[in-house]
């Protein structure tokens, strides 16, 4: 039986050519998918790093830390029955929220007005806030770390701020609050550096000697014996009268307490304005 003829034929194969081209599209959009992912979790990091930062910025500005305990009045007088018809020295005793950052009294502002006039105070140990220029001290003249001290100096002295070149007077009452400390456990209160903490309460003094009393010639105040007549601090905070007083610290939002003085204060030397 005759057998045919093998015959061999060698057929070329192109598949494994267009297998390893798209092998290496996949691998370089795999690098590149995966540098894009190391940018975007890097860029997104960053984004969160920022946005919880600017979260608790904002947070922080529009928060109230200060808590404002109650305000007393104190009116002056010459003696038992001989009492002044306004309060002249305000009481504040303040404390912080829970969980709020410490505050440095320094930076604070208070703006209190009777209705007529405002009075924009601050810490009495703050050197720059009134200075007239930059190489003078602004803080009270004869500022002590005596807080009775200061309290005296607010209410009868001026402080005169300059040299024979620039020299201007400012009346303490006018532009000078006091602090003295009731609780600070943390011991991070001091006359020139007073910051309060959480748990800390301290008293604030506001001078609001009225023209008719410091002119009227009182000289007794809260205690305090005046050897001269009281300087006025422009206000007059008379029966009657509506209040309104802001405290705004360096960051944060002010606190507010706006209160309606009795019709009469009788008798009374220290009177309950708040709350």
């Amino acid at each position: 039986m005759r057998q045919r003829p093998t015959s061999k034929k060698f057929i070329s194969h192109t598949n494994a050519q267009i297998g390893i081209g798209t092998l290496i599209i996949f691998i370089a959009m795999v690098l590149v998918a995966a540098v894009a992912a190391a940018v975007m979790i890097t860029t997104s990091g960053v984004l969160q790093q920022e946005a919880q930062h600017t979260g608790k910025e904002a947070t922080k500005e529009v928060s109230s830390n200060l808590m404002i305990q109650k305000v007393e009045g104190f009116r002056s007088k010459n003696r038992s029955t001989d009492m002044a018809n306004t309060v002249d020295l305000l009481k504040i005793t303040l404390g912080l929220r829970a969980a709020s950052e410490p505050v440095d009294l320094s930076a604070v502002v208070i703006s209190i007005t009777d209705g007529y006039r405002t009075n924009n105070v601050i810490y009495a140990g703050n050197k720059n806030s009134l200075a007239p220029r930059a190489d003078f001290d602004g803080n009270m003249s004869g500022f002590s770390s005596d807080s009775d001290v200061n309290l005296f100096k607010l209410v009868t002295e001026n402080t005169t701020i300059g040299n024979a070149e620039i020299n201007v007077t400012y009346t303490n009452a006018k532009y000078y609050f006091t602090v003295d400390t009731i609780r600070d456990e943390d011991e991070s209160f001091s006359q020139n550096s007073p910051v309060i903490t959480t748990g800390d309460f301290v008293v604030i003094y506001v001078a609001t000697t009225s023209p008719t009393s410091a002119s009227t010639g009182y000289t007794t105040l809260n205690g305090m014996n005046a050897t001269s007549s009281l300087q006025s601090s422009g206000l007059t905070l008379e029966p009657r009268a509506t209040i309104n007083m802001a405290i705004t610290p360096e960051a944060g939002a002010s606190t507010n307490a706006d209160f309606i003085l009795p019709t009469t204060f009788g008798s009374y030397e220290a009177v309950q304005l708040y709350p």
